[in-house]
């Protein structure tokens, strides 16, 4: 037998090569990442937590790491000076006399399908992980948040309520995630069994979750639980009914599905072409000149497979899945960086194309309701291009995206200045994303009323929203 735990959940998978399973390792077996809790046990307290405050709605978080600009990807400034206006061009949208930078034509024609927030400020030029962990999530991971009022795992099918997905869930060949500028399952006071799930971290997750004990031998391990719980339930009291019932679903997780929601072999291949985004960038030639910066082949490889990934997720009942691709929209153009008319390329392309096949593909199941997918950077970049070809941190206005999840769709949010580095309208933060993040997840006023929730939470939940997405 071999025992993964994720956060405050479970893993398990068994294998007992050449022997016989034995009454203690049949304990083993029942034994979780928490101790003294069976797995039927962890279903009831998660069926148990404050689940009816959840709407039925998941959220994607695209952190697009390393600081995009603000004008080479949705406010492009095509009438400033060069030098100022987007090293890409424009191309026009959807939404009548609404352009958005050249690297995004795809995307353009959903234009009616997203929303963007033109006067958002993240409020340094800081390399580091705020929109996911930082003060306006009181140091936790954001979708820490969300497991910690919903439990961790889904009671229905023990999928993990929080995930976080680098470029290794896709593909093993890939770096390692980036934390030198955050750490991405931090969890801050809710403790450590919150934080999200990181397939592909150090693990094998699909051969984790394989049950390779013969069908025979669970069903006698079966056996034995139940009646370990009936001895429990004659000494402890209590509703043997539930219990069962309890039982039943841990029964139905160690048999079910849960390892094919991370499995994209399940996916329809016409599907997984579609997202794909390796075509779009020759690793060959990146790997030529950026050798020392290999994230921008990763980035390349991932980007599509990852958000396909999460929309899988998402539909199996996961509730929070952030993704990034790591460190790779820092463009200075200087010896470890592309400049924004190279780096667009790298990363723009395969963002237009990674953006418009998860828009376009969640819209066909009937979803877009149901998930909303949130694009953002820590930071924006300055509005004059430097001398080398680049553009360098920028904390005063930074891109922010939005598509489905019941926001109003095929608008632009609030203004910038004319060389697009401040905010000309009112300005919104980081505090009214996570707001408007929250807001779309929970019922915020019967939230305030669930008792023990830590007060970080009520309080980020209750602050201002962008209204007009509403």
């Amino acid at each position: 037998m071999t025992r993964s735990t994720w956060g405050g959940g479970f893993v398990l998978s068994f294998s007992n090569p050449g022997g016989r399973l034995g009454r203690r390792e049949f304990l083993r077996i029942g034994a979780l990442s928490l101790p003294g809790l069976t797995l039927a046990n962890q279903l009831a307290v998660a069926a148990g937590a404050a689940r009816d405050v959840a709407r039925d709605r998941s959220v994607i978080l695209l952190f697009l790491q390393g600081g995009p600009s603000q004008i080479e990807t949705f406010d492009p400034k095509m009438t400033a000076p060069s030098g100022i206006c987007s090293a890409t061009g424009e191309v026009a949208t959807r939404i009548p006399g609404v352009t958005f930078g050249g690297s995004f034509p795809r995307l353009a024609g959903l234009a009616d399908r997203v929303s963007l927030v033109r006067s958002f400020r993240t409020g340094d030029g800081n390399h580091d992980i705020k929109p996911v962990v930082g003060r306006a999530t009181a140091g936790a991971n954001l979708g820490s948040f969300y497991s910690r009022v919903v439990g961790v795992n889904h009671p229905a099918n023990g999928i993990p309520t929080n995930v976080a997905l680098f470029p290794r869930a896709v593909d093993p060949s890939t770096r390692p995630a980036e934390e030198g500028f955050g750490k991405f399952d931090a969890t801050g006071t809710l403790g450590r069994g919150y934080a999200p799930f990181v397939p592909g971290a150090g693990g094998s997750l699909q051969q984790d979750m394989q049950l390779t004990l013969s069908r025979d031998r669970l069903d006698d391990r079966r056996a034995l639980l139940a009646e370990l719980d009936r001895v429990k339930r004659r000494l402890d009291g209590g509703d043997a009914n539930a219990l069962d019932r309890y039982h039943e679903q841990a029964y139905n997780i160690l048999v079910g599905g849960v390892a094919e929601a991370f499995d994209l072999s399940n996916e329809d291949p016409a599907v997984v072409a579609r997202y794909d985004t390796a075509p779009l960038v020759s690793p060959a030639a990146i790997s030529r000149k950026w050798n020392n910066h290999p994230l921008y082949a990763d980035n390349a490889k991932t980007l599509g497979k990852l958000l396909l990934l999460a929309r899988r997720l998402c539909e199996a009942g996961c509730g929070f899945v952030t993704v990034t691709t790591n460190f790779v929209w820092d463009m200075h153009a200087d010896i470890n960086n592309a400049g924004v008319a190279e780096g667009m390329e790298y990363c723009g392309r395969p963002l237009d194309h990674a953006l418009s096949a998860f828009v376009e593909d969640v819209a066909a199941r009937g979803l877009s309701e149901k998930i909303l997918l949130v694009a953002v950077g820590e930071m924006g970049r300055s509005p004059r291009i430097n001398n080398q070809g680049g553009r360098d941190h920028w904390g005063n206005l930074a891109p922010l995206l939005f598509a489905g999840g019941g926001l109003n769709m095929g608008q632009v949010v609030g203004q910038s200045t004319r060389d697009a580095g401040e905010p000309l309208s009112r300005p919104y933060q980081i505090e009214h994303l996570v707001a408007t993040v929250l807001d779309r997840l929970f019922d915020v006023p019967q939230l305030r009323l669930v008792p023990g929730l830590p007060n970080e939470i009520i309080q980020a939940a209750s602050g201002e929203l962008i209204t007009e997405l509403l």
